[in-house]
């Protein structure tokens, strides 16, 4: 039995693929157990690593190097695929002011770890490590290895252990941050509720008005010289003229009269500035309008057709070839109103309305085709990956610091892929993955990076917490973890007003903590701490990642 020995415990190809198997197999079985509703999820793989590495059971260095920064490198960018499309968006109106709140509870709790350093005398890479687990950021904690190896010429084996023994009352630290704050203001969730469905939190949204033209300023006047004559964002899907009664599709070309029932798709922050400007708000559904006239169809279709990726709206002359309107683009679930300057992507879903016959001939035009979608497009995936390995690979030199610093093969990868997803449709760049697709590249990275990370620190792991003192850096660690939170909390809560699912969102976002997001939308029983988490998400990954490394170049030189 000596082969199965060897296998487990000795080398080779086929001695590394088992075990990161058994370790990511393992990892990921336990992590679906729940204490008390919460888990830790894949970090699971990361323990699991630990443990068969202080058995015994490790992996040749250079291949161990291999996956854990290969692992990382595709986690990092299929996250920067998916909020790449929102990222420059999020930092406008209220966004703005979540991203400071965000980037502030980062700031803060880099100033704790270099406080408990400089206090304690704990080395800066151990707690660089134990930062990292504190707010449950992976990636950062592989740019400060990274960093730290690009410095020294060795890895640091006290970055991970850190990491390992912060990370799960960092979880935790974060969801009673949470529920802290719930109970210190006396929030009373049925409130908040109320509040969110009257406030103006999807400006960036499209919602469906019906109105009755009443302005004799422009009666007689086309629907295209009232486009431009407000500069609102909005589209006249349809018209119900008052003299015959007849419904037909609005272009340009459409005269309005007072008394004229207009079908209108808008963006909610200009709901007022419409109705004000056109007539009065009529309560009619879009039923009703339907019932109008049987003759015109709605259709959601999908499109799939590559050369379409980053063309203006305007462009396709839907409207005027076959006399239907595009009045909603779907895009990652948020309905987008269909001005004709959008530049669509690849996967957007379109509303389209028309008589039967147009419907079907614009949609020959746009795809439609499901298995276009299904189609893997790798060469924009790895040639993004090529160029985020150049960038994070040029050093940059700043004054007082004795190494250039780089943004390394997490920071790299995750700008890239935001930009490429953000502008590379209008280039002609398809950047489109589904959902499933992106989700799957995601965790196979992050379970390589910890099986990696995991092999590589268990030996000394047991040593560390009972004799060097591991045990106080889980105590660093919550102070890292809720210090921040209830600061920017209780600011965000009594001097921006910000509602406490939002809040919730904010928080969670800015610790990238998937579990807190879970606890916080099952709480809210809305999306509001998912569009929250979504705002903050992309600018605080980029900061974690920075920061942790900036640490490691500033102090550990």
């Amino acid at each position: 039995m000596e082969w199965i020995h060897n296998l487990f415990f000795g080398g080779g190809v086929a001695h590394s693929i088992l075990l990161i198997a058994l370790v990511i197999a393992a990892g990921i079985a336990l992590g679906k157990i729940k204490i008390a509703g919460i888990s830790l999820g894949v970090t699971w793989i990361l323990f699991v690593g630990i443990a068969l590495s202080h058995f015994g059971m490790r992996i040749d260095p250079t291949t161990l190097h291999f996956v854990k920064e290969f692992g990382l490198i595709l986690f990092v960018y299929s996250i920067g695929l998916q909020v790449g499309p929102g990222f420059f968006s999020s930092l406008k109106k209220g966004g703005f002011t979540l991203n400071m709140l965000a980037t502030a509870i980062v700031l803060i709790g880099v100033a704790i770890a270099y406080i408990i350093h400089v206090v304690t005398g704990i080395p800066i890479t151990t707690m660089v490590g134990v930062l990292s687990g504190a707010v449950t950021n992976t990636p950062g904690l592989g740019a400060a290895q990274q960093a730290y190896t690009d410095m020294k010429g060795v890895s640091d084996p006290s970055i991970p252990l850190g990491y390992a023994v912060a990370y799960p009352l960092g979880v935790i630290g974060i969801i009673v941050s949470i529920m802290a704050l719930r109970l210190i203001f006396r929030i009373r969730l049925d409130k908040e509720a109320a509040a969110a469905n009257h406030s103006d939190q999807d400006d960036a949204g499209a919602q469906r008005i019906s109105i009755v033209l009443e302005n004799p300023t422009i009666a007689g006047r086309t629907v295209g010289d009232i486009s431009s004559l407000i500069d609102r964002t909005f589209v006249i899907s349809r018209v119900c003229h008052q003299k015959d009664g007849r419904t037909e599709i609005a272009s340009n070309n459409t005269e309005l009269n007072l008394g004229d029932k207009l079908f209108v798709i808008a963006a909610h922050k200009d709901e007022d500035a419409l109705v004000a400007f056109l007539g009065h708000k009529l309560d009619m559904a879009f039923e009703e309008w339907e019932k109008l006239d049987s003759q015109f169809v709605s259709r959601r279709v999908m499109i799939t057709k590559s050369e379409l990726n980053g063309k203006r709206l305007g462009d396709l002359r839907l409207r005027s070839t076959y006399g239907i309107n595009i009045t909603r683009v779907n895009r990652a679930g948020v309905d987008l109103v269909a001005n004709r300057n959008l530049h669509l992507q690849m996967g957007d879903r379109v509303t389209m309305v028309g008589t039967e016959i147009g419907v079907a001939e614009a949609t020959k035009v746009l795809g439609n085709s499901m298995r276009r979608l299904r189609e893997p497009n790798l060469i924009p995936i790895f040639i993004g990956i090529f160029l985020g390995v150049l960038l994070g690979s040029i050093p940059i030199l700043l004054p007082g610091i004795p190494q250039p610093l780089k943004l390394g093969l997490a920071g790299g990868p995750l700008i890239v892929s935001i930009l490429i997803s953000r502008f590379g449709p209008q280039y002609k760049v398809v950047t489109y993955t589904t959902m499933s697709a992106n989700l799957m590249l995601r965790e196979i990275g992050i379970a390589l990076f910890l099986a990696g990370v995991g092999l590589g620190a268990g030996e000394g792991f047991v040593e560390t917490i009972v004799d060097g003192g591991g045990y106080k850096w889980v105590g660093y660690g919550v102070i890292i973890t809720m210090v921040p939170l209830l600061i920017v909390g209780t600011v965000g809560r009594l001097f921006y007003k910000i509602n406490y699912f939002t809040l919730a969102g904010l928080l969670s976002g800015s610790m990238t903590d998937p579990p807190a997001l879970a606890y916080s939308n099952a709480v809210a029983g809305n999306d509001l701490p998912a569009v929250g988490y979504a705002t903050v998400y992309p600018l605080t990954m980029f900061l974690r990642i920075l920061t942790a490394q900036l640490l490691i170049l500033f102090a550990a030189a």
